[in-house]
């Protein structure tokens, strides 16, 4: 009976004992939301003073005292944006989307995520975010514009893009046909440079030819060379030169001997040539 006694007080003890831990992690939970909602409200009050980066502090130290607190993740996604850290951001708003369930904050935190996509210039994402705010709430004119703008820019990129790739193909079609010319140009140019060695080649050899020169042509230039040594037709020898000039010389005598006789009876002769 005393033992009986004994644990049913140990199992109250513990029972009070869980209570109070209980009650006081309560307590401890409502002092952290309520820490939280202090740092966010100074985080609003940097936030509109344009101290963004202060404002990102503070809302982080909301969320490190009470990680489900919708409203600090989604100012903090906005603290980020204005610091045009437009990737977190979005990661940021994605993270809250999933949190939320308010149509109203579903709508503007797609909303803000748009507007996220629209610096990145990532105009159909954009267009699919402000989609998603408007199923969440058609009345807001603002994202209704916000998405039509979206959805011009957006279909002005991909025209811009169909450009640049028309571009590019004709581009890389131009490469290649003028890599094409080129390189019929080249093998034209190797032909042209093969028949040119062949030609040398063939002067070459012509050269080698009339250096070593051709038995038949070197033996009519010997001939020729012979007969240069010889005496030509109607050519007269140095001895026979020298008889005629004696002979002319007797002759041209002879005829002054007959111009000296014919003087004296005073008649003229005429004069004959010897050649």
């Amino acid at each position: 009976m005393k033992q009986f006694f004994n644990i049913q007080k140990l199992l109250t003890f513990s029972l009070l004992m869980l209570a109070t831990l209980a009650f006081s992690q309560e307590k401890n939970q409502k002092a952290l939301e309520r820490e939280a909602r202090e740092d966010v409200r100074i985080g609003n009050k940097l936030y509109n003073e344009l101290k963004f980066d202060e404002a990102e502090i503070a809302y982080k130290k909301a969320l490190s005292k009470n990680p489900n607190y919708p409203k600090a993740s989604y100012n903090l996604g906005n603290a980020v944006y204005q610091q045009n850290r437009n990737k977190e951001a979005v990661t940021q708003f994605e993270l809250v989307e999933k949190t939320v369930n308010e149509k109203m904050s579903k709508a503007e935190t797609y909303h803000n995520m748009g507007n996220a996509f629209m610096k990145e210039k990532k105009y159909e994402q954009a267009v699919q975010a402000y989609k998603n705010s408007m199923r969440n709430n058609s009345k807001d004119d603002e994202t209704r514009y916000n998405l039509a703008l979206a959805q011009e820019l957006l279909k002005q990129q991909q025209q811009q893009n169909k450009n640049d790739k028309d571009n590019k193909d004709n581009k890389d079609n131009k490469d290649n046909k003028d890599n094409k010319n080129k390189d019929q140009k080249e093998k034209e140019g190797g032909d042209d440079e093969k028949k040119d060695d062949k030609n040398k080649d063939q002067d070459k050899g012509k050269d080698k030819k009339d250096d070593k020169g051709d038995p038949k042509k070197d033996k009519n230039d010997q001939k020729d060379e012979e007969k240069n040594k010889q005496p030509r037709p109607n050519q007269l020898t140095p001895e026979q030169m020298k008889q005629l000039l004696e002979a002319m010389n007797n002759e041209e005598n002879k005829t002054q001997k007959k111009l000296n006789a014919q003087k004296a009876k005073g008649k003229k002769i005429k004069q004959e040539k010897d050649w």
